[in-house]
């Protein structure tokens, strides 16, 4: 029988299955009083697409019985999809007390980047951005950060797209989407421990990134708990200026920021990736990109230049190409690798600074 996807009643008290990492889950199947190693098999079939309840696991009836009887296995199902004309998809999902969040999927060249959520809504208040408009709802759990992930590889091969394994179909996860994913550290740790375990998806360290605005004791605790690439949302090499468009500078400084990215443990040929706003008659001239490339001098780098999405009523307005071009070449001469990245999803809403999570 072919079982429909289906969330945990809120509430219910039972745990959900899909919020345990490997570790736990093993503490659980013994705590059952089923033998530890059943738990590898059982934290294996719930990583996979296509697997909605605990009957589609392909483990035996008495011990699907006794875990369904004492647990839950959350799916996330979108509410909406939506297709913009550059392939790019983004996906709406209605969490159980209601919350919406939204994951973007970006097609290039045969590979696929998932950019997913770690909150509803965001905190941090950028001005810049549509998601830090609308205000924080709440964290998500690990099986919500997990779920995306599934949910979206379900999408993908109901499409008709084929690979050899479930990882496959994603090449790369990028923790960019709502929310700032270390404010929500502790279940971002989990979901990442899940994801990366080679018993689950096995997703390398190489082929998942994480963005933060600047949370430094987060960054520091990031660096020593897991091995993730980082992603800093730098924005402007002015305290000043920063400052105006992230209240998260007013905490935590440039000074403290670019300190912690030069702590950040780094493997071989490694960099961090500063993503970077182009904001016309802001952050823009001549003298700010000198400045940045000052500002970054002696950290392994790779700056994205992202021309600013407008969407609505806003005091910010995208720069003309020859003046984000000029600005990328003042980096480039000073010996950074700078790329100017092409807004994906903007019709939809899909693009950096658009997700507002109206499902």
């Amino acid at each position: 029988m072919d079982m429909q996807p289906k969330q945990p009643v809120a509430g219910s008290g039972q745990a959900d299955l899909r919020d345990l990492t490997p570790s736990q889950l093993s503490d659980y199947i013994v705590d059952l009083g089923l033998p530890v190693s059943r738990a590898k098999q059982i934290f294996a079939r719930l990583h996979r697409p296509g697997v909605f309840d605990f009957s589609q696991m392909g483990i035996s009836r008495e011990v699907t019985a006794l875990l369904a009887s004492h647990a839950t296995m959350s799916s996330l199902t979108p509410a909406a999809v939506e297709k913009s004309a550059d392939g790019t998809e983004k996906f709406a999902f209605r969490l159980a007390d209601d919350a919406m969040i939204e994951s973007v999927l970006i097609p290039e060249d045969g590979r696929h980047t998932l950019c997913i959520s770690s909150q509803a809504g965001c905190a941090m208040g950028c001005g810049f951005c549509l998601t830090g408009g609308q205000g924080f709802t709440r964290n998500l759990r690990p099986a919500e950060i997990v779920g995306q992930v599934l949910a979206v590889m379900n999408h993908m091969v109901a499409n008709g797209i084929k690979r050899a394994t479930p990882r496959e179909l994603l090449n790369n996860l990028v923790f960019m989407g709502m929310g700032e994913p270390l404010a929500n550290y502790d279940n971002l740790l989990a979901a990442l421990t899940i994801l990366m375990d080679d018993h689950g998806l096995g997703f390398s360290e190489r082929r998942i990134t994480v963005s933060t605005c600047g949370l430094v004791p987060r960054m520091d605790d990031l660096g020593r708990d897991i091995r993730v690439n980082l992603a800093v949302s730098l924005h402007a090499a002015d305290d000043a200026v920063r400052s105006r468009l992230m209240p998260v500078n007013k905490t935590y400084g440039l000074e403290s920021l670019l300190a912690a990215c030069r702590r950040y443990p780094l493997g071989k040929k490694k960099v961090i990736l500063f993503e970077y706003i182009m904001l016309k008659g802001i952050n823009d001239s001549l003298a700010d990109a000198h400045l940045l490339a000052e500002k970054l001098q002696g950290i392994p780098s790779r700056i994205n230049l992202l021309p600013y999405n407008g969407s609505g009523e806003t005091e910010y307005a995208c720069p003309d190409e020859a003046q984000t071009l000029a600005f990328q070449k003042v980096l480039r001469e000073a010996g950074f690798n700078t790329f100017i990245r092409q807004s994906r999803g903007a019709d939809i809403s899909a693009a950096c600074g658009q997700l507002a999570g109206k499902g």
